[in-house]
């Protein structure tokens, strides 16, 4: 960090926050904004639709954020299809960054954080509606922003794909930290949700590129050999994927398939801790911020190969064909037998290499780069 440098005045959108599930984006909103209240070098301030300038959403309470007169939706469209109204300010503003793919006018060097291209891959699973704002805001992303901030390699590649100059992007991983889960914590969890054995642990949308039905196929051929259980969390998505599950899980032992649903971030926590394993065999992520935060657990990861989580999880995990049932059978008794304590270690020291303070730094050297550009 130059604390001799000059200070950057920015503006970032917040409002991601107040939508009734702001996932990880929020949570990157969040962290992120948490470390720029702290840095000498940036003089952060937030933007966010009309409403109650006293509530924070979990943002830092001395981070100013300032509210347009427009509600989301007004806004939101308002940026999308007629590029105004600006950003609102106290003062100098000398970069806006575009934290979701609510885009606002370009009135000072714009930064665009792009968390993955997902409505590109699988339109289908998006409303029409949606497609069109998605689509929009990458054409203005294509033609405004100075600089592009992606979490991994594998978007960035996705964002060349769809037009956008390489030398524009640049790749800033998530953070991740584990909350402190006690004995007690983890007691709690099992008697609740009736956990007497170890388990594989799940967590997710189930929709299609998420991959379920090959877990659960996975965990079919050990379950006869191991004495774990399966534990999947999280709701139910689009498409058919509820229905193949429910056939999936009718051929397995009920007794050993627990399926909690959404829980609280502070049981999620608690379910990272106590998993003998945890199984994400996702067929592709913007991210995938659920292995890092399993591995900050200490919980050994198996996962896709060939995806954002194989650039992240390094010795901690063990890398399989997401598709190939067999593989992923011997790579969960891999991971919960005789290499557990190995990536039980090798993950404990990969997540504490991802922290929030390494992704603001990066953050802040793109804003550099972005004023130097425009």
């Amino acid at each position: 960090m130059n604390e001799h440098a000059p200070r950057i005045h920015l503006t970032m959108t917040v409002e991601q926050l107040w939508q009734d599930v702001p996932g990880g984006s929020g949570t990157y909103i969040k962290e992120l904004a948490a470390q720029l209240v702290t840095r000498p070098d940036v003089v952060p301030s937030g933007v966010r639709a009309r409403g109650d300038a006293g509530d924070h959403r979990g943002l830092p309470t001395d981070l100013p954020v300032l509210t347009s007169r427009l509600p989301r939706i007004a806004l939101y469209e308002s940026w999308s299809r007629f590029r105004r109204p600006a950003v609102p300010s106290h003062g100098q503003v000398d970069v806006i960054h575009a934290t979701t793919w609510a885009i606002p006018p370009r009135s000072a060097p714009l930064v665009v954080t792009v968390h993955d291209l997902a409505f590109v891959r699988n339109p289908q699973h998006f409303t029409p509606r949606g497609v069109r704002f998605f689509e929009r805001a990458l054409e203005i992303t294509r033609k405004e922003a100075d600089v592009v901030v992606v979490p991994s390699r594998a978007t960035m590649r996705d964002c060349v794909d769809a037009g956008i100059d390489e030398d524009r992007v640049r790749v800033v991983p998530h953070g991740t930290s584990a909350a402190l889960v006690t004995d007690s914590a983890v007691a709690d969890f099992r008697r609740r949700h009736g956990l007497e054995r170890g388990f594989v642990l799940w967590c997710g949308t189930l929709e299609p590129r998420k991959n379920v039905g090959s877990l659960l196929a996975a965990f079919g051929t050990i379950a006869r050999d191991l004495d774990l259980d399966l534990v999947l969390v999280g709701p139910v998505g689009w498409g058919s994927t509820s229905d193949e599950v429910r056939e999936a899980l009718a051929s397995l032992p009920e007794s050993r398939v627990h399926v909690l649903g959404h829980i609280s971030d502070h049981d999620l926590q608690v379910a990272y801790s106590a998993a003998r394993v945890f199984c994400f065999p996702s067929l592709w992520e913007g991210f995938g911020m659920p292995v890092l935060e399993a591995q900050a657990h200490g919980t050994p990861v198996v996962t896709s190969a060939d995806t954002s989580m194989a650039e992240v999880v390094g010795d901690g995990a063990v890398l399989v064909d997401p598709l190939d049932v067999a593989a992923l059978a011997d790579a969960l008794a891999l991971a919960s037998g005789p290499r557990h304590d190995e990536l039980s270690a090798a993950a404990l020291r990969n997540a504490r290499t991802y922290t929030w303070e390494k992704a603001a730094d990066l953050t802040v050297r793109a804003y550099q780069d972005a004023t130097e550009a425009a």
